[in-house]
C-alpha cells in the first residue's frame, strides 16, 4: 500500500505527456518506467526496493483492470557461496576431531576436504573409495550433470575413512547393502541425516554451517593454495 501510494503522490506531480497512466496501458508504461528510474537516481532505492515498488504498482494496475506495465525488473547481485574463514575452518576440524562417532568424523572430513555435494556423499558405494597406504580417491560416479569425477584422498581423510571401513564390517549390514555410510540398522544413510550430522558438529563449534559450505570451503582453500581454476571447476 506505502508503495502505490508513493506512486500516485509522483502521478501527481507530473505532467502527463503520454496520457492518462492509470487508463491508458501505453501511458502507464512510460510512467512507471521514469518512476523506476526516479526511484533508482534520485531516491537511490536498492534493486530489491525497485523490484518490490514495481510488483505492488503491477498489482495496483490489476485491480484497476488494467495490464501491467512493461517495465523490466532490476537483476539482483549474486551473492558469492559463503565459504569458512581459516579461524572457523579450525573450529569446525576440532569439533570434529573430538567427535565420537567414527563414521560422522568421516562424513565430515570427506566433506570438508574433497568438496563434494551432500547427494554425493550420501549416493557413495564401498566400491567407489580406493585406499592405500600412500594415496586414495573417491569416485564420483554421477556428480552434477551425470558427470564422473575422481577426487583425491588426504593422509587424513584416507585414516578416518579406513577406521569407519574397519567399524563398518562389525554392523549388521543388510543383504547386498553397498553403501559407504549406513546407519546402526545397516541401511544406506539418508542425505538428511548426513545434512543433521554436520548441523550438529556446527553446532559444536559454534558456527552455522552446510554442506554447501563446506563445499566452498574446500574450494576456496584450493584456489587460494595456486591451483588451476580450470581443475577446480
Amino acid at each position: 500500500m506505502i508503495q502505490v501510494r508513493r506512486y500516485c503522490t509522483y502521478l501527481s506531480m507530473l505532467h502527463w505527456e503520454y496520457g492518462h497512466p492509470l487508463q491508458e496501458p501505453h501511458a502507464g508504461d512510460y510512467a512507471v518506467r521514469d518512476y523506476k528510474t526516479a526511484h533508482k537516481t534520485i531516491h537511490l532505492a536498492k534493486h530489491s526496493t525497485v523490484n518490490l515498488a514495481l510488483a505492488a504498482i503491477d498489482h495496483f494496475y490489476r485491480f484497476l483492470e488494467l495490464p501491467p506495465p512493461q517495465v523490466t525488473r532490476e537483476d539482483l547481485p549474486t551473492l558469492a557461496p559463503r565459504a569458512l574463514e581459516p579461524s572457523e575452518q579450525k573450529r569446525f576440524l576440532r569439533a570434529v576431531q573430538c567427535c565420537a562417532s567414527v563414521r560422522n568424523r568421516a562424513i565430515a572430513l570427506l566433506l570438508f576436504y574433497t568438496g563434494l555435494r551432500i547427494s554425493e556423499c550420501a549416493a557413495l558405494q564401498l566400491a567407489d573409495v580406493r585406499l592405500s597406504s600412500r594415496k586414495g580417491l573417491v569416485i564420483v560416479r554421477m556428480g552434477n550433470g551425470n558427470t564422473y569425477r575422481e577426487v583425491p584422498l588426504n593422509a587424513e581423510v584416507r585414516t578416518a575413512l579406513d577406521t569407519w571401513l574397519e567399524q563398518r564390517k562389525k554392523l549388521a549390514v543388510q543383504q547386498n547393502e553397498s553403501a559407504l555410510f549406513l546407519t546402526k540398522r545397516g541401511t544406506r544413510l539418508a542425505t538428511r541425516t548426513i545434512d543433521e550430522v554436520l548441523r550438529r558438529l556446527a553446532q559444536d563449534a559454534n558456527l552455522s554451517l552446510s554442506a554447501h559450505t563446506l563445499r566452498h570451503s574446500c574450494l576456496s582453500n584450493l584456489v587460494r593454495n595456486g591451483n588451476d581454476l580450470v581443475l577446480v571447476a
